[in-house]
């Protein structure tokens, strides 16, 4: 990477370090640092959502699945506009007109509402650790473009430096630097995508001709996909929607009911189709570049020689030119950033509110309290950048955290919305069962039947359960 390059990235950095000093002096306290003071328009709630949501770990992991199957990739991010849309109709009316009278600050809260303390408390140990993994899917996904970049950079190195960048703005400027950033970020990737990655990546592998001649037919077929692999992403992504501490923040950061649901459908379209082939288009001319050589300097001839997700990082390496390479870089990181930092805002929401909270209520609104959320946020990002050293895969790592918090709180989630007085009993064992179905099954790497997801079975589990104790609820 050239020297101006370099300079351009750094000083992006700077900049994304400096939104975090300048919320350092202005919050004044919770409300600031983790709701944002319920005074954020559409557009920028709608921006960090989907950068919140597709992010870098979503961008990298396109690209992975464009290298690999080609355009049926984008599939995935398909189940993010169901997710979103349906989310906008059914949840959010319900929870905007909850905090007319009761200030949330977490999901648990919301959840809270509908049954014991002992249940939230649940909710909120799941949702703590799966976001606390799926901040370190993000660390995991910036040091993977880094360590392609900056050749003479190791993958070890490279955690520990995006690590520090995110744990330390995030900890700074809280809920209100991070929704700022992301809207920033975002406009960033999309501009970088648009008019300098896709364009120059396409004229430099040959162009439409280049393409037919390195691939086979499949990689152009949007049913180039199994139905396990559509099901599994269905099950595991669009509950999300309706269990994600990052989108409660953002609800109740919204102005109003029609603000929220607003940011929600620009969200979705922003997802699919717009990211969804962007990202997948990349990976797929990493995938021809790599069959026509182009990668043979760096000592990669064949696809089966490197990890799919490190196709896009060394495309974007090898094509672009002195100074845009920078640019580019700078907005895959920012897409990294944007979902490293609301992940690990939402870990930290959950530990500090629904973990710790009965130990710390009662500096609420103090200055105390917003010291301490910052150094839990600290301390939570170490913990996170510790696990993205020992994790392989960004993807993957994402769909499991995922998976894990799905598969405990999807179902008492909508037996919430949709049942009169549903049982704390069932809800507490049907988190439990579910999550822990999930995260054994993935755990012991079992074996399981028509190549379904582990995340299945956790929510089946998790529903029989609810079922039956709530029938003998008294």
């Amino acid at each position: 990477m050239h020297f101006i390059d370099i300079l351009v990235f750094s000083g992006y950095m700077l900049v994304v370090i400096g939104i975090g000093v300048r919320f350092l002096m202005l919050n004044q306290g919770v409300e600031d640092y983790y709701v944002g003071g319920r005074k954020i328009g559409s557009w920028h709630i709608g921006l960090s959502v989907v950068a919140t949501d597709v992010g870098g770990g979503f961008s990298i992991g396109l690209g992975g699945l464009g290298f690999i199957m080609g355009l049926a990739g984008s599939w995935m991010l398909f189940t993010g506009l169901i997710g979103a849309w349906l989310s906008a109709v059914l949840l959010i009316p319900r929870v905007k007109k909850l905090e007319q009278t009761r200030k949330f600050y977490t999901f648990p809260q919301f959840l809270g509402s509908f049954y014991n303390p002992r249940v939230a408390l649940l909710a909120g140990i799941i949702s703590a650790i799966g976001y606390l993994g799926f901040t370190s899917s993000q660390i995991l996904a910036g040091a993977k473009l880094a360590s392609a970049t900056f050749i003479q950079l190791d993958i070890q190195t490279a955690l520990l430096i995006m690590g520090v960048i995110v744990i330390l703005y995030t900890a700074m400027g809280g809920i209100k630097a991070v929704i700022y950033t992301d809207t920033i970020q975002w406009i960033i990737l999309m501009t970088g995508l648009i008019f300098i990655g896709i364009p120059i990546g396409y004229t430099s592998i040959g162009g439409m001709e280049g393409i037919r001649e390195a691939l086979p037919a499949e990689f152009f077929s949007l049913g180039n996909i199994s139905w396990q692999q559509l099901l599994n992403w269905g099950v595991t992504i669009i509950p999300i929607w309706f269990v994600g501490m990052t989108l409660y923040q953002r609800i109740y950061a919204s102005r109003s009911k029609r603000e929220a649901q607003k940011a929600w459908f620009v969200a979705g379209l922003f997802e699919w189709p717009a990211m969804a082939f962007m990202g997948v288009l990349l990976g797929l001319f990493a995938r021809v570049a790599i069959s026509q050589g182009m990668f043979e300097y760096l000592g990669y001839s064949a696809a089966s020689e490197i990890d799919a997700e490190m196709g896009l990082p060394l495309l974007l390496r090898t094509v672009l030119p002195l100074g845009l390479m920078g640019l580019m870089m700078a907005a895959y990181f920012s897409a990294i950033m944007s979902t490293a930092d609301s992940c690990l805002m939402a870990s930290s929401g959950n530990f500090q509110t629904d973990i710790l909270g009965r130990w710390t209520k009662h500096l609420t609104g103090k200055k105390k309290f917003l010291i301490l959320s910052q150094l839990l946020t600290l301390v939570l990002g170490i913990l996170a950048l510790l696990l993205a050293t020992v994790m392989p895969n960004v993807l993957e790592l994402m769909l499991y955290s995922y998976a894990f918090m799905v598969s405990g709180l999807f179902v008492p989630v909508m037996a919430a919305l949709f049942m009169k007085k549903p049982s704390d009993t069932a809800a507490f064992w049907a988190m439990l069962l579910g999550g822990g179905t999930t995260i054994t099954l993935i755990v012991g790497n079992w074996d399981l039947p028509l190549g379904l997801d582990a995340n299945i079975f956790g929510i089946s589990i998790s529903l029989i359960t609810f079922l039956i104790l709530n029938l003998h609820k008294k």
